[in-house]
């Protein structure tokens, strides 16, 4: 048993430092390893994140939101337990950001300050945003409903997505349209 606690405490470790590395490379104002892993609210409304929905899947449900709530009054950020980040998912400054509970975002996605993955329905379905990797969501930007932004597509500070968005495109606007 203790090797696999063992092996579990080594993937986290793995996982903060790859967290770490990702967002000095995103952030040109970072200046080190501990600035980044200490002073940026994003990374921790992540890490806060991550032992929140191993909570909720681990059953406490109630635990899991409590620990959320106090994530989202430290950082600013509120991610639902339930929703699903990949690995390497940065949020730049951070606060404002809101991810909803049925929520999906992939590997090497980078969020900055007041993005939100909303619902659009009031169901207990897939209701919440699809974003898949290395995608890039611009400030301010709104995501409703069950829309899938596509690998490495880019979505312009401002822009209100109500559909899908194809993979490698970039969308601005209000509503969102392609605009490469």
């Amino acid at each position: 048993m203790l090797d696999g606690i063992g092996e579990t405490v080594a993937a986290a470790i793995d996982g903060l430092r790859e967290d770490v590395a990702a967002m000095g490379e995103r952030d040109p104002a970072a200046t080190g390893f501990l600035v980044v892993a200490l002073t940026y609210p994003g990374l921790h409304a992540v890490w806060g994140h991550r032992v929140a929905h191993a909570l909720w899947h681990r059953g406490h449900r109630l635990l899991a939101r409590l620990f959320a709530h106090l994530a989202r009054g430290l950082t600013g950020v509120e991610i639902h337990p339930a929703a699903e980040l990949g690995r390497r998912v940065t949020i730049d400054h951070g606060m404002g950001v809101v991810i909803g509970e049925t929520a999906v975002v992939g590997d090497d996605v980078h969020l900055y300050h007041g993005v939100t993955l909303g619902g659009d329905v009031n169901a207990r379905v897939k209701r919440h945003p699809t974003v898949e990797d290395g995608v890039t969501l611009g400030a301010n930007a709104t995501l409703l409903g069950d829309v899938t932004v596509g690998e490495s597509a880019t979505v312009a500070a401002g822009s209100v997505v109500l559909d899908s968005v194809p993979a490698g495109a970039t969308v601005a606007g209000v509503p969102a349209e392609r605009v490469d």
